[in-house]
C-alpha cells in the first residue's frame, strides 16, 4: 500500500469541510454501531482464534464497550462540539472569548493484540466524534481480527474517511514515517518510546496508553472473600493479558493466608479446577509470549496453579508466593495469568515501595479504612484505579482513562475521547467601537499605575 497516497486523500477529503458537520459524523457513528452490529458472529469467530474468547468475554470486554462509547458518543456530541463561551479580561474589554473544537485532520490510530477490537474502535469512536479522517494500524499477532475489523470499516467507510493498514511491524514503521496530524498509540512503554520518536519528526502531538507494573493492596480491614473474589476477576480475566490487570499482590501479614485461601477457591469457581483445559478460558497470544511467562514460575514458590497446556498455549491462573524484589517476574510487566504475592506490615513500606518505581497505569486498595483509602490516594501517582475493585474505573465513559510517566499520556473515553482528538481553539471576538485609549502608546504616567490595579 503506497500510504503517501492513502493520507494524500485523507487530507484531500478532509479539506473538503464534510468531517466538520456534526450531523455527518453522527451518520457515520451510526453507520460503525450497524457494522458491529452486523459482523458480531465474524468477530466472536476471530476473538476465538486470536486468544479463545468466549463470547460472553468477546462482549463484556470488546464488542459491547464499544457499541455503548459509540452510543454515549451520539448521545452527547451536539453539547460537546458547541463553541463555548468564556470571560474575557478588564485589559480586552470589550470582548467576548470563545473556544472553538476543531478536528486536527488525519489521525493515526496503532492498536495492540490483547483487545484487538476495543482497543481499536474505542479510539476510532473518539476520533470520528471529533470530525478526523483516520488510519488504523491493528496488531498483526490478532490476525483473525485484524482481517475482520478491516472488513468492518471498508463495509460502512470511505477509505479516504477510514481506512485500515494490515500487515507486521514494518507497516507500522512505514506509517511512522509519514506526517499525521495525531497519533494515538496503546502498547508497552518501549513502543511508546519509538512512537513518540518518531511523532516528533513533524512535532505532531500524540497520546501514550501504556502499561506498567500496576500494584493491587490488600490492608487486614478488607472483606477477605469479596477482595479476593474482585481480584480474580481483574487479574485473570483475558488471562491476565490486561494492561489494567493487577500485576502483583501486596497483602498484610496477617491475612495473607486467608486471602491466598479465597483466591485459590475463586480460581476454581472461575475457571473450573483445570483452567488449562477449559474451552472458555483465553489463551496466551502466540508460543513467544507462552514462553516468556513460563520463565516467571522459577522466580518464587507455585502456591496455586502453574498448569500449562502447550497444545493450546493455556496457562492456569498462577500464584507465586516468596518472590524476590530483585526477580524478573518483579521487574518487568508480567502481562499474562501470573500473580506474585509480597507480604507487608505497615502501608507506609507499600507507599514507599510504589513511589520509587515507575509510576504505574492501576493501582488497587482493598480496605474499609477510609483515612488509609484517603492517603493512598492522595501519596501515590498512578494514572488511574479502583478502592475495593480491580479494573471497572476503565467501562465508564463519565472517567478520563490513561497513564502517567511510564504508563503513558493523554487520556480518552466518553467526552474524554472528543477532546484528545480535538484542537481547542481560542478566538477573542471585539467589534470596531468601544475601544480603550489608554491601551496605545505613548503611555501617560497613570498608565503603569492602572495597569497595577487592573492585573494584580
Amino acid at each position: 500500500m503506497e500510504y503517501k497516497k492513502m493520507l494524500m486523500q485523507q487530507r484531500v477529503f478532509f479539506n473538503t469541510g464534510m468531517t466538520r458537520n456534526v450531523k455527518w459524523r453522527k451518520a457515520q457513528l451510526k453507520a460503525l454501531y450497524c457494522a458491529i452490529k452486523n459482523h458480531e458472529k465474524e468477530l466472536f469467530d476471530a476473538l476465538k482464534v486470536d486468544l479463545n474468547k468466549s463470547p460472553a468475554e468477546a462482549f463484556s470486554t470488546e464488542i459491547g464497550l464499544v457499541l455503548e462509547e459509540i452510543s454515549f458518543a451520539l448521545k452527547h456530541l451536539s453539547k460537546w462540539s458547541k463553541n463555548k463561551k468564556v470571560r474575557s479580561t478588564l485589559l480586552s474589554f470589550p470582548s467576548a472569548g470563545k473556544i472553538y473544537y476543531e478536528p486536527y485532520g488525519v489521525v493515526l490510530i496503532l492498536s495492540p493484540w490483547n483487545y484487538p477490537v476495543q482497543l481499536a474502535l474505542m479510539p476510532l469512536v473518539g476520533a470520528i466524534a471529533a470530525g478526523n479522517c483516520a488510519v488504523i494500524k491493528p496488531a498483526e499477532d490478532s490476525a483473525a481480527s485484524s482481517k475482520v475489523l478491516a472488513k468492518i470499516i471498508k463495509s460502512c467507510f470511505a477509505p479516504e474517511f477510514v481506512n485500515v493498514a494490515e500487515g507486521d511491524k514494518t507497516v507500522s514503521e512505514s506509517l511512522l514515517k509519514e506526517e499525521f496530524d495525531y497519533i494515538f498509540f496503546t502498547g508497552s512503554p518501549s513502543v511508546g518510546k519509538i512512537v513518540m520518536k518518531a511523532a516528533a519528526e513533524y512535532l505532531t502531538p500524540v497520546t501514550l496508553e501504556l502499561g506498567g507494573k500496576s500494584p493491587c493492596i490488600v490492608d487486614e480491614t478488607a472483606n477477605i472473600s469479596v477482595s479476593a473474589k474482585r481480584i480474580v476477576f481483574g487479574k485473570f480475566i483475558n488471562a491476565g493479558q490486561t494492561c489494567v490487570a493487577p500485576d502483583y499482590l501486596f497483602v498484610h501479614k496477617s491475612i495473607k493466608e486467608k486471602l491466598l485461601s479465597e483466591i485459590k477457591k475463586e480460581i476454581c469457581n472461575f475457571y473450573t479446577d483445570s483452567p488449562e483445559q477449559n474451552q472458555d478460558y483465553p489463551c496466551i497470544i502466540n508460543k513467544r509470549h507462552f514462553m516468556r511467562l513460563c520463565e516467571y514460575f522459577k522466580d518464587g514458590e507455585i502456591v496455586c496453579g502453574g498448569k500449562t497446556n502447550f497444545e493450546t498455549l493455556q496457562i492456569a491462573p498462577t500464584i507465586i508466593d516468596n518472590v524476590s524484589l530483585d526477580s524478573s517476574v518483579m521487574q518487568e510487566e508480567i502481562f499474562g495469568p501470573i500473580l506474585p504475592v509480597i507480604t507487608f506490615d505497615e502501608i507506609d513500606e507499600v507507599i514507599k515501595f510504589v513511589t520509587e518505581r515507575p509510576r504505574p497505569l492501576a493501582l488497587y486498595f482493598f480496605s474499609a479504612d477510609k483515612k488509609k483509602q484517603r492517603k493512598i490516594v492522595k501519596m501515590l501517582p498512578y494514572g488511574g484505579g479502583c478502592i475495593n475493585d480491580t479494573i471497572l474505573h476503565l467501562v465508564t465513559p463519565y472517567m478520563p482513562f490513561g497513564g502517567v510517566g511510564n504508563s503513558g499520556m493523554g487520556n480518552y473515553h466518553g467526552k474524554n475521547s472528543f477532546e484528545t482528538f480535538s484542537h481547542k481553539k481560542s478566538v477573542l471576538h471585539k467589534g470596531f467601537f468601544g475601544d480603550l485609549p489608554f491601551r496605545y502608546p505613548p503611555y501617560g504616567e497613570g498608565f503603569l499605575k492602572l495597569l497595577r490595579i487592573i492585573m494584580k
